[in-house]
């Protein structure tokens, strides 16, 4: 988190600088906060609005409310609101500020393909980002990480169309300082946002196990979605930290900007986690 805000920062400084202005410090430092207050109190709303997810009742998804249910109560948090995604692929998301305001969501896919233990074990891995607060971490950490892009857009495009005044000279270092680092900070923000995400997942999968006790069920489900695959119809890349697995073409350039782990990474964990149980 200090590192996102070191971005801001430096990005506030380099064209206070530039134009001999503190103002552009103190306001990236606004922009900043602003953004990632959005975040917190929108982001669930977003996140289900994006990915197409539709809120259900008990009546309407039995198997898939009941296992989250019986989940809930063994891990002693709130019962969170449960939505569906009508995608033939395998995935699945949680989301929200905290464990009161939590969502967490399945694929049509994933209901048809999982029986009853890779399911509970698949929804369990969500509850652990509940339980681990992880859905808040992730919620603040991408409104930094769009705050930071929008920025550097705004001061690239301060410098490019307006600017000083006629008479003063901008310094040469200033100048280069603030192209670099325009261009290479929502780069840089969107790495750290990577590594926060792969970590959380290994770290869910572990909290997932903790809950069932039963880590072969998580690694059956790893194991089918790769099969399967887990691309979803409608992709969307702010949302794609959120899901199971990657949700996005595994195909293309965002294979390699991953914001999840390998999944035979994380088999492998989970089959060694089992040896342990």
């Amino acid at each position: 988190m200090m590192l996102f805000f070191v971005i801001i920062g430096a990005l506030g400084w380099i064209f206070s600088n530039l134009y001999e202005q503190p103002t552009f410090l103190y306001l990236a430092f606004i922009i900043g906060g602003f953004y990632t207050l959005i975040q917190y109190f929108l982001a669930a709303k977003l996140a289900t609005a994006m990915n197409g997810a539709k809120e259900v009742t008990k009546a309407e998804a039995p198997r898939l409310y009941r296992t989250v249910e019986n989940l809930s109560i063994a891990s002693g948090i709130p019962m969170p609101k449960v939505y569906v995604i009508d995608d033939p692929a395998p995935n699945a998301f949680a989301t929200g500020r905290d464990p009161k305001h939590a969502v967490v969501a399945a694929t049509t896919g994933l209901l048809a393909i999982m029986d009853d233990s890779e399911l509970e074990a698949v929804m369990a891995h969500e509850l652990g980002h509940v339980r681990n607060y992880d859905i808040r971490v992730m919620m603040i950490v991408f409104g930094l990480v769009s705050a930071i892009g929008f920025i550097a857009d705004m001061l690239l495009n301060f410098m490019w169309f307006g600017g000083n005044d006629e008479d003063s000279s901008p310094n040469p270092l200033f100048i280069v300082l603030g192209i670099v680092a325009a261009l290479l900070a929502p780069i840089v923000a969107m790495l750290i946002q990577l590594a926060v995400s792969r970590r959380r997942e290994y770290l869910a999968d572990g909290s997932g196990v903790l809950l069932t006790r039963y880590p072969e069920g998580l690694a059956r489900a790893l194991e089918k979605i790769r099969d399967h695959g887990s691309t979803l119809q409608k992709q969307n890349t702010a949302t794609a930290h959120l899901f199971f697995a990657n949700p996005l073409n595994g195909r293309s350039f965002a294979k390699l900007f991953s914001t999840h782990p390998p999944v035979e990474d994380r088999i492998a964990k989970l089959r060694a986690m089992g040896d342990k149980l």
